[in-house]
């Protein structure tokens, strides 16, 4: 095999699973894209593992398919985290500069960013992860970069990503009772944002909606910082269901005619030839109707969350993925409801090119995975990734 390492995420998503294995070359910009596979899931719902055993068949199946053409076997991966039950509170550490010269450690940021996490819980919550905002150094706020500067005290301002422990250990069982090693873990959220927004976006002021089956994704950024995310518990499985419901069709075929309309003209004439049941035909405008009610919703809920924040007038606008995004007319939706610039995200930095916005998730985790084989030299705190990694919440669901 070509020198390099190889890197493997997987999208444990509400209706399937998707894996990833791709292959980061010394000196090469783009992931070569080894190997992927896809398969419908079961024992999730709203982005929440309900049957841990019925999931853990469904990775193995992944990652047997996954694993034809690899000389390698797959035993590690990436994974994420999805969920209403996921939240983001701010947390601010504060410590005394332990060096005698008063010069800044990594020691001392570590220090930082575990006092960061000393946040009022309720029962059953842990701290996941912490994502930096800045620091400060005495009282001098706005610095990004600390190490090596002189000081007494050092306080860091964290954004703490916060999930409920049984739906924790629910995901990790699953991915651990397929044989698969947690190598880390991101919110969907996030991965999504590693794949599709560019630095300038993010610099900016930018929102990433991400539309998945069971939930919709929020994730703010501002001035290069993670700033703010929020998991709706909504998707494209209602629209499955309100066509279902209100056409009197099963799901299954609800479901055929909502991907139908994936580059359908919403707004056109006619009928739809699939959507046929005993005979019957249903125009695209009564199926468009029904679409545009739901993704309307969506969006109204984004927005809402948007003006809560005072985030509603972003510079670089709205920036849409997920399998959701695929409906024809969604970013028109969005740039109506939302009323800011708005497009559609398709992973990048691979080789070849992913052109589904389905597949944001699990490039993002493939992608943050590749930063640890990335040299360290000259690189600056936020390309040493945007998440501050504290593990210590796994530790207590592997035995």
């Amino acid at each position: 095999m070509t020198k390099g390492h190889l890197i493997s995420g997987l999208d444990i998503g509400t209706n399937s699973i998707k894996a990833l294995v791709a292959l980061k070359k010394p000196g090469e910009k783009d992931l070569e894209i080894m190997s992927q596979a896809e398969v419908e899931n079961f024992g999730m719902r709203k982005g929440v593992v309900i049957n841990s055993s019925q999931v853990s068949q469904k990775i193995i199946e992944v990652v047997s398919l996954c694993r034809q053409g690899l000389e390698k076997k797959i035993d590690s991966a990436i994974i994420n985290i999805n969920g209403s039950h996921l939240s983001f509170l701010s947390g601010r550490g504060l410590v005394s500069v332990s060096r005698a010269d008063q010069k800044i450690s990594e020691t001392d940021i570590e220090r930082a960013f575990q006092a960061s996490r000393s946040i009022s819980l309720s029962t059953n919550q842990e701290v996941l992860e912490t994502y930096p905002q800045e620091f400060i150094i005495d009282g001098q706020p706005g610095i990004k970069e600390v190490e090596g500067l002189r000081g007494i005290r050092l306080e860091a301002k964290t954004l703490c990503l916060v999930a409920f422990a049984p739906y924790l250990k629910n995901l990790s069982d699953s991915v651990l009772g397929a044989d698969i090693e947690i190598e880390d873990i991101l919110p969907s959220a996030v991965a999504s944002a590693q794949a599709v927004l560019d630095q300038k976006e993010k610099e900016l002021g930018v929102a990433l909606i991400d539309i998945g089956g069971g939930t919709t994704n929020l994730t703010i950024f501002e001035e290069g910082n993670l700033v703010d995310a929020k998991v709706f518990p909504l998707g494209s499985n209602n629209i499955t269901n309100d066509i279902a419901i209100i056409l009197k069709i099963e799901i299954e075929e609800a479901e055929n005619i909502k991907k139908s309309f994936t580059g359908f003209n919403l707004r056109g004439s006619g009928s739809l030839k699939e959507a046929k049941k005993s005979g019957q035909e249903f125009s695209k405008k009564a199926i468009s109707k029904i679409i545009e009610a739901r993704t309307k919703e969506i969006f109204s809920e984004v927005n809402k969350e948007l003006k809560r924040l005072g985030k509603s007038k972003l510079p670089a606008g709205i920036v849409l993925t997920g399998g959701g995004a695929k409906l024809a007319k969604t970013v028109e939706f969005a740039k109506k409801e939302l009323k800011l610039h708005c497009r559609l995200g398709l992973p990048k930095g691979f080789s070849p090119q992913i052109d589904d916005p389905a597949w944001s998730t699990v490039c993002g985790l493939v992608l943050e995975g590749a930063k640890t084989f990335e040299t360290e030299e000259g690189s600056s705190f936020a390309e040493k990734g945007i998440i501050k990694k504290l593990r210590g919440v796994f530790k207590i669901f592997i035995p």
